[in-house]
């Protein structure tokens, strides 16, 4: 099959050496994909070919690089139709990467439980009890109200309204929009704003709730090294803004309406929080793929 495919390229298409090696490639990383659902080049379905191009963002592929990608399947694919090898094309009226609004992959639920947990101090001192104490309120509030790293890091003492349940955020713009925290992250902020956050104080003052030693500002540089390190346990390198998406994708797969969700991270177009309801689909639907009796089944 392949080697008429190639013969279709050079002779048909009048495509150079070098792209058809790189189609080549192509084709067969997107046959290996296929292997974990048990499919061939020519069972392979719209949602596969979707699921492979999300797949090759989120291992940080290139834009170009996905789209020569893509084109080399369709080139297979329209050759495969007019053979009359396959009935349907997988790739007709697939976006091209442009188009594709790729976000990072969310964390699950259990895992998100082992990040929240895992801030313990490194030695029995105040100082790292109390640094401790703060990471898990960051990370807490991180994702209870999905805020950037820039808003979590500009949090003020008057910003936070722990007795009403919600805290101040300034976003994008210096828009500022009310964010509910759940008893959580609100436990969490209470027991870190008595002594702990006095021990990193010292004998200094300073607005922010989030401090480093000295009353200094915490940067956006130790914020990521915070959470990757809180990750570890999980095996998946998170970072802040995965924390924000997972929050999003959560409460979307438990019922939120885009309305509440769009208000939460502060989009200004609902159009960026639909993205979330595809994300939510698509798990659904691989659920259901798995475990439905006749979800597989074939007439």
């Amino acid at each position: 099959m392949l080697s008429g495919f190639l013969d279709y390229l050079k002779v048909e298409k009048g495509l150079a050496p070098l792209t058809i090696s790189a189609y080549t490639s192509d084709i067969g990383q997107f046959a290996e994909y296929l292997q974990k659902s048990r499919r061939t080049l020519t069972s392979a379905r719209k949602n596969e070919v979707r699921d492979f191009i999300r797949e090759l963002f989120s291992n940080q592929v290139d834009g170009r690089s996905v789209g020569r990608k893509l084109s080399a399947l369709r080139h297979l694919y329209r050759y495969l139709l007019l053979d009359k090898v396959i009935e349907h094309d997988p790739t007709l009226n697939i976006d091209s990467p442009k188009q594709w609004k790729v976000l990072p992959k969310a964390l699950a639920p259990s895992e998100v439980e082992t990040v929240l947990a895992s801030p313990r101090p490194a030695s029995d001192r105040k100082q790292a009890q109390a640094i401790a104490m703060r990471d898990r309120a960051m990370l807490e509030m991180l994702y209870a109200g999905a805020l950037r790293v820039s808003e979590i890091t500009g949090v003020k003492l008057e910003d936070l309204k722990l007795d009403f349940g919600y805290v101040l955020v300034r976003g994008k713009g210096d828009k500022e929009r009310i964010v509910p925290l759940g008893r959580s992250a609100q436990q969490a902020l209470t027991e870190y704003i008595g002594a702990p956050r006095r021990v990193l104080t010292g004998d200094k003052s300073s607005p922010f709730v989030f401090v480093a030693s000295g009353a200094r500002k915490l940067t956006r540089q130790r914020v990521w090294q915070m959470v990757r390190a809180a990750s570890v346990a999980t095996g998946r390198k998170a970072s802040p803004h995965m924390l924000r998406h997972s929050c999003a994708t959560h409460m979307v797969e438990n019922g939120a309406d885009l309305r509440t969700v769009q208000t939460i991270l502060g989009h200004a177009d609902i159009s960026t929080t639909q993205v979330y309801t595809h994300l939510a689909l698509d798990r659904l639907k691989n659920v259901y793929r798995q475990h439905h009796p006749r979800a597989k089944r074939r007439s």
